[in-house]
């Protein structure tokens, strides 16, 4: 078996950035229905947080990231599909943080040649995500009005964007005047700074009363119950985060009160559970990356080894559109 020293992020215990520690390990060769994978550039992401914190539990030592591209090492029993030398990305499973791992072939989908280790990276949980809001959670169609909650972030940017080209009239908020020329930028019509003037009230001066179809939340706490004020009779609000922190629990029958109300929490991998989904979902991505339609704003970049900065800067706000770890 041929070993390969490579250093990557492991958290030991749950807590604040100071737990993620630079390690090296051994990566082995491939097993059947794998491939040993060198990393180029891996995606920071709020989820990140999350398993870093325990907020989502997972078995510790774990090394974080769910995002990332690079380039096919070696190839186990069984993979057709891949060959070593080839470009590729992933979102999925537990691991990015690192100079190279084992992971199975299946996750992985090739990029095309004109697309960047970096954007790749940036944009396969952020912008499948994206897709997944606007396509599959709900169909936005022309004239639609929906409110983007941090429309300046990486999915948010993407979000705003993938709307206004659908045909949507884009609502979002944001937290500085910087962060609502970016967003304007990127598709959102509307930019609202949350903190210097009440949302639910610039919604309803700009709909005339008449509020919205969809509402896309990756807020969380701090926006959630105003948001359902935001939505007409029989709107859906969808919750896909919780940046602020966690939703307080509440009385179903608060939706009824609210006009009949529709609430869902998507979770990505719901909705690329199979390797069609995936690719089709993926297709779309790269098409429109690929038309000028979508554009990706990296507008932070750490060392891998930094990650703890990375994290720090992240949860303390002061990032916009997508961050990348570079290997």
């Amino acid at each position: 078996m041929t070993r390969r020293s490579a250093q990557h992020i492991l958290v030991e215990r749950y807590g604040g950035p100071e737990v993620l520690e630079w390690v090296s390990a051994e990566v082995g060769d491939p097993g059947p229905g794998e491939v040993r994978l060198q990393h180029a550039a891996v995606g920071l992401n709020f989820i990140d947080v999350y398993h870093r914190t325990g907020y989502y539990e997972r078995p510790l030592p774990l090394t974080p990231g769910v995002e990332a591209a690079g380039v096919v090492d070696a190839v186990g029993e069984g993979v057709d599909h891949l060959k070593a030398g080839d470009r590729v990305a992933y979102v999925g499973p537990l691991g990015a943080y690192s100079e190279s791992r084992l992971i199975k072939a299946d996750t992985l989908v090739r990029i095309p040649d004109s697309m960047s280790f970096e954007t790749a990276a940036a944009v396969m949980l952020k912008g499948l995500t994206a897709h997944m809001l606007v396509r599959r959670v709900h169909s936005v169609k022309p004239g639609d009005r929906i409110l983007v909650h941090a429309a300046a972030g990486g999915t948010g940017l993407l979000l705003c964007q993938w709307a206004a080209h659908l045909g949507a009239t884009v609502i979002g908020t944001v937290s500085t005047e910087a962060k609502a020329e970016l967003a304007a930028s990127h598709g959102c019509h509307h930019p609202i700074v949350a903190s210097g003037s009440d949302f639910v009230m610039e919604v309803a001066r700009l709909t005339e009363g008449r509020k919205l179809p969809v509402v896309y939340d990756s807020v969380g706490q701090a926006s959630f119950l105003k948001s359902l004020d935001c939505l007409a009779p029989r709107g859906l609000m969808v919750s896909f985060g919780q940046a602020s922190g966690a939703v307080d629990p509440f009385a179903p029958g608060l939706l009824a009160e609210k006009g009949s109300l529709y609430l869902t929490r998507p979770s990505l991998f719901s909705y690329i559970a199979t390797r069609a989904e995936l690719e089709s979902a993926t297709n779309d991505l790269f098409g429109m990356l690929g038309s000028g339609a979508l554009r990706v704003e990296i507008n932070q970049r750490f060392p891998l080894s930094e990650a703890r900065a990375a994290h720090a800067a992240l949860e303390g706000r002061s990032t916009t559109g997508s961050t990348i770890l570079t290997v």
